[in-house]
């Protein structure tokens, strides 16, 4: 590092977040570095630093200005901004990634300062290797991408949706330890259907609807080899993609490279993680549980396949386990008898009457866990838990959807 430091001097220096450390520089690093006189006197060491930025972030009143300063801070100074969000996780997650950022991709237009990874737009056909060469780091292990199609549940938000990479690398670094420069947010830009976003001065994306189809295909097909020739290494992650590409896209490249869907995979580990730490409260097995689903999309389908594959590892058939998965999508309980069914649903439409509510459908299932990955805000209302309460000593309710704003119910 110092080696490219000496590389890289004065204002210059001062301006690369990579290298920046502000008022931290020492008195030899000034002198060797043409730093003097373009920084205060005063040294201050890293840990003043932190105190300084908290200071300041805990006097801002609310989430989105705290996440401006942070973002801010990050585009100035990365090391400062990395100790802070590993010092202060807790307190900073929220800010940086959900439930904040669903408001930063809503305002990210009016916002905007500063370019962070890739933008990767239809208009790039044909020379998106080109584009993915700009990048000038050749170690990149870990990439998010995201079309902005289904931004948490918040829909389609475009080019808006690369706030979303951007956090979520900001957590590898902080939580798993990727170095800053080995990491890559990308956002495919493919046209927007959001009339609000088209009809915005301040929208960063193309002005134009999104592409669908063949054309669809042929440049994420583009967009995966150029990854694959340029970083051949590295862990792609699919982000916030409509349902209609998601599990296809998945299905088609994950022989291809190291990918995963983190709204389908990432969602469904972390649920199960959850509720075998809810079944040390209940005191019953994983195989004793039903489930039901408000939600049929990727987060949903993807629980419930990670709970049918963990109920085939303790040894119950893969039929009886996916009967143990029920879904209640926007029309109702998800059965055999429903037509034009999407194919992902297929599996767990059961032989069974049609429940066309919520609570009719718990009332039918009775299940001892619901879990709400809908995005529709309060459903889980009080019939909903007093339902799930006479049916169960401790039922497991499980409000997934994000932000906050949308969550089925709160504690």
């Amino acid at each position: 590092m110092l080696a490219k430091q000496e590389r890289v001097r004065g204002i210059d220096l001062l301006k690369d977040p990579a290298l920046n450390k502000g008022t931290a520089f020492t008195a030899e690093e000034r002198d060797k570095l043409g730093l003097l006189g373009l920084l205060p006197p005063h040294i201050h060491t890293f840990d003043v630093q932190i105190q300084r930025v908290m200071a300041e972030l805990r006097s801002i009143d609310n989430d989105l200005g705290k996440y401006n300063f942070l973002i801010s801070l990050q585009e100035r100074n990365r090391t400062l901004f990395f100790r802070v969000v590993v010092d202060y996780l807790e307190e900073i997650m929220p800010l940086i990634y959900t439930p904040t950022v669903g408001k930063a991709c809503q305002e990210y237009g009016h916002i905007f300062r500063h370019p962070q990874g890739l933008f990767i737009s239809k208009e790039d056909a044909g020379r998106v290797a080109e584009v993915l060469a700009n990048w000038s780091q050749d170690d990149v292990r870990v990439i998010v991408v995201t079309d902005g199609e289904r931004i948490l549940g918040l829909g389609d938000l475009g080019a808006h949706g690369m706030g979303i990479p951007v956090g979520k690398l900001s957590l590898y670094v902080a939580c798993a330890g990727i170095a800053p420069h080995q990491t890559l947010p990308i956002t495919l830009d493919v046209g927007t259907n959001n009339k609000e976003n088209l009809a915005d001065p301040f929208y960063i994306g193309q002005r134009s609807q999104r592409i669908r189809g063949a054309d669809y295909d042929a440049f994420i097909e583009e967009f995966v080899a150029a990854v694959k020739a340029r970083y051949p290494n590295v862990l792609l992650q699919w982000e916030d993609f409509g349902n209609q590409n998601a599990f296809r896209l998945l299905a088609k490249y994950q022989s291809q490279l190291a990918t995963f869907n983190d709204d389908i995979q990432g969602t469904a580990a972390v649920t199960l993680a959850g509720i075998r730490s809810a079944l040390r409260i209940t005191k019953k097995p994983l195989a004793e549980q039903t489930f039901l689903f408000l939600g049929a999309g990727e987060a949903g389908i993807g629980i419930g396949d990670l709970l049918v594959a963990a109920m085939v590892e303790e040894g119950m058939p893969e039929a009886e386990a996916k009967q143990r998965c029920w879904f209640v999508d926007s029309k109702g309980l998800v059965v055999a008898s429903r037509d034009n069914l999407a194919v992902h649903k297929l599996a767990y439409a059961h032989d069974a009457p049609f429940a066309q509510t919520l609570l009719e459908a718990i009332q039918q299932v009775k299940p001892t866990a619901l879990i709400g990955v809908s995005g529709v805000a309060h459903i889980f209302d009080e019939a909903v838990i007093k339902t799930m309460l006479q049916l169960n000593e401790r039922p497991i309710i499980f409000a997934l959807s994000n932000p906050t704003a949308n969550a089925e119910c709160t504690a």
